[in-house]
């Protein structure tokens, strides 16, 4: 199976954000390159907020280009064999950590949204960091930190407040 085959069934078993899901089944159906960086009118990427449960805490990065504090996530790249297989990817190149597990169910949340290279159509995952891990700053951060629950709505824009909530009620 392609990751676009895996990227529709994905969406297709998605359950919630109505609009939005089919907004990017028709972004794939349209477009057979739509997962790629290529693709000018926007691309699926996919993300994976790192989450610390036993202790109440989410790891983010700031972003080199977007100076933003994010979860960690990208762009597919024609390895993945999955979107879980690219957030869980991205989910570790960036944050450093090892052994980083999705959390069950599939993706958490769906977020539409532009940057400086297009608009990007973003697959959430969470991804559960494990017991004693240790985080290492990639070259695509200026910093890794983590934050309480409580303290991301005062770094983090709403895209990612809202994430957490769907990732706490997930758990």
């Amino acid at each position: 199976m392609s990751l676009h085959d895996d990227a529709v069934l994905v969406l297709k078993g998605y359950e919630g954000q109505e609009e939005l899901r089919r907004t990017y089944l028709e972004h794939l159906e349209t477009r057979p390159d739509g997962l790629w960086k290529a693709c000018g009118d926007g691309h699926i990427t996919a993300s994976a907020l790192v989450i610390d449960p036993s202790r109440g805490r989410v790891l983010l990065t700031l972003h080199k280009k977007l100076r933003m504090w994010l979860q960690m996530g990208g762009h597919c790249e024609p390895a993945d064999e999955t979107l879980a297989a690219a957030a869980l990817r991205e989910g570790t190149e960036e944050s450093g950590v090892t052994g980083l597990t999705l959390l069950p169910g599939g993706p958490v949340r769906l977020d539409r949204h532009h940057t400086p290279c297009a608009w990007h159509l973003d697959v959430q995952y969470a991804a559960l960091a494990p017991a004693g891990a240790v985080e290492a700053i990639s070259d695509e951060s200026l910093d890794l930190r983590w934050f309480a629950y409580d303290e991301v709505a005062d770094v983090a824009d709403e895209s990612v407040v809202r994430l957490l909530e769907a990732t706490r009620a997930r758990l």
